[in-house]
Parts: C-alpha cells; sequence; structure tokens
C-alpha cells in the first residue's frame, strides 16, 4: 500500500475538484472526471461516518450510563 508521500499515491491523487461548476457537459471525459471526484467524495464521506458510528457504539457499550460524558467527543 502506497504511503502519502508516494509517487503511487501522487500519481492516483484526483486532480479535478469534486463539483461539476465549470464543467462542459459536451466533454464526456472532464464530465466523467467530475464524476468520479464527487463519487469518491461521498464514499469517502461515508465511510468516515461508519466508522465514527462504529467508535460510537463500542464508546456507549463501554461507558454504560456515562456515555453522555464519555462519548461527547465523537456525537
Amino acid at each position: 500500500m502506497p504511503t502519502p508521500e508516494s509517487e503511487a499515491f501522487l500519481a492516483k491523487k484526483p486532480t479535478v475538484p469534486p463539483t461539476f461548476d465549470g464543467v462542459d457537459y459536451n466533454d464526456t471525459p472532464r464530465l466523467k472526471a467530475a464524476q468520479d471526484s464527487i463519487i469518491k467524495e461521498q464514499w469517502v464521506k461515508s465511510m468516515m461516518n461508519r466508522l465514527i458510528r462504529q467508535e460510537l457504539q463500542k464508546c456507549y457499550y463501554r461507558e454504560g450510563v456515562n456515555h453522555l460524558e464519555k462519548c461527547g467527543k465523537l456525537r
């Protein structure tokens, strides 16, 4: 797995912002690149939410009645 500083990581890093602003809809490659960028951003947000939810469930289970005080940083 490449590290964030590696050339392989930089080569795969998206260069297109995750938006359709300024994209010509007749230019299919740029439109697909924008769509891919948006989908990747949505996927990352979804996975981050899943990880946070899992950690919050563990914290609720571990802390019990004190979960409001102990798990506040995750909410």
